[in-house]
């Protein structure tokens, strides 16, 4: 057997080794993708008005407006934008903590703008 076809069977026995176990590193250490989650603010809410999360699980809101400026403010998590219309406003979060919180406009837009809130729910 010459030396280039002892070096090609070395190289494929090594690969066959070690491929298995950099497979299962890679997939315990990948980042999980993001969960995109679409909200549309209009007078006088949101859609959807709750929204279910785990915790540790990175998401991105995905906020417009139907009508007109709003605000999105999730205080909990120190989140605030504007949410104009025609235009997609992208929020990365990754909640760190479990329990229910409220967002809420924060850009006065008329009688009712009060109840313009929403809820998200972390679970672990």
């Amino acid at each position: 057997m010459n030396l280039k076809k002892k070096v090609l069977i070395t190289v494929a026995l090594l690969a066959s080794a070690l491929l298995p176990g950099l497979v299962v590193y890679t997939r315990a250490n990948a980042v999980p993708a993001e969960r995109v989650i679409h909200i549309t603010a209009k007078r006088f809410d949101f859609s959807p008005d709750s929204i279910t999360l785990k915790k540790g699980e990175p998401v991105v809101f995905e906020l417009s407006s139907a009508d007109r400026e709003h605000g999105f403010n999730l205080r909990a998590f120190g989140i605030r934008t504007n949410v104009s219309p025609g235009k997609v406003t992208r929020v990365r979060l990754t909640p760190d903590k479990t329990g229910k919180f409220t967002f809420s406009c924060d850009v006065f837009c008329g009688d009712g703008h009060e109840e313009m809130t929403g809820t998200v729910v972390v679970t672990e």
